[in-house]
């Protein structure tokens, strides 16, 4: 077979069709892309739906530790040395479409498409900018900022075209735990954020762009006072940071 040319090489027609060393899949929700401990072997491309990547720890305490998009790659420590084992589960939250490839075909399309490898390093700065976010928003936001930022991201505010309201299926025990609190904590917010307005709750969470405010301009604090330290203040910008990622892969997308 006749190698391609860097000129015929069409990166969204890669993405989107199956072909040598990779092939589409589609899951339903809570099905799993790949599990903790099984071989690293693959990279997955997300065309369509939403998933999680979890972890479990040796006493079997789990943990959610991201959530991921249509655009998203999943599975990148396939290639980063020698084969080895996943260290997290990827899980999907809806029904979702993705592309499977191989790590052999990754890494022979990273090494020979600029505009491949140019797609997947903005893809691993923009995750490098959402973990450096996620750091800072747990060290220094209250609880009840970070739970408002984890519902913007899903709801992907921030993106240059409109985005979402209505947000995946997601319990309130998952969120608990990707912002370090309870589920009652976690309650009593959702609680407060749908009497002021910011979110609609039945069922299906509906985020409006006035739960900004929670990040933004400080309009609740852990105490319901209305107040939060200088220090703390100066960081909620850097929250946002992460609601940047979903722009750098705009132009595949479309």
């Amino acid at each position: 077979m006749t190698p391609l040319t860097p000129d015929s090489f069409d990166l969204a027609k890669f993405l989107a069709n199956a072909g040598l060393g990779r092939k589409i899949v589609h899951l339903k929700p809570t099905e799993n892309f790949f599990s903790q401990g099984g071989p690293a072997d693959f990279v997955l491309y997300l065309q369509t739906g939403r998933a999680k990547l979890t972890v479990v720890s040796k006493t079997g305490k789990e943990a959610t530790i991201t959530l991921l998009a249509a655009g998203d790659f999943i599975g990148e420590e396939s290639i980063a040395g020698p084969l080895g084992l996943r260290m997290a589960t990827a899980t999907a939250i809806t029904g979702c479409t993705a592309l499977k490839i191989e790590r052999g075909e990754m890494i022979r399309v990273m090494s020979e498409e600029h505009a491949f490898s140019d797609l997947f390093l903005k893809f691993l700065l923009a995750r490098s900018m959402r973990i450096q976010a996620d750091l800072v928003d747990q060290l220094f936001n209250s609880s009840e900022k970070r739970l408002a930022r984890i519902l913007l991201l899903m709801a992907e505010f921030g993106k240059v075209d409109d985005p979402e309201t209505l947000i995946p299926k997601i319990t309130q025990e998952t969120l608990a735990e990707m912002i370090g609190t309870t589920r009652s904590r976690v309650s009593f917010f959702m609680n407060r954020f749908r009497k002021l307005g910011f979110i609609e709750y039945n069922g299906r969470i509906k985020v409006h762009k006035s739960l900004l405010n929670v990040i933004l301009h400080d309009q609740l604090s852990e105490d319901g006072s209305g107040r939060v330290p200088d220090a703390e203040r100066s960081q909620a910008a850097l929250s946002a940071v992460g609601k940047k990622r979903s722009k750098l892969t705009d132009n595949v997308r479309a």
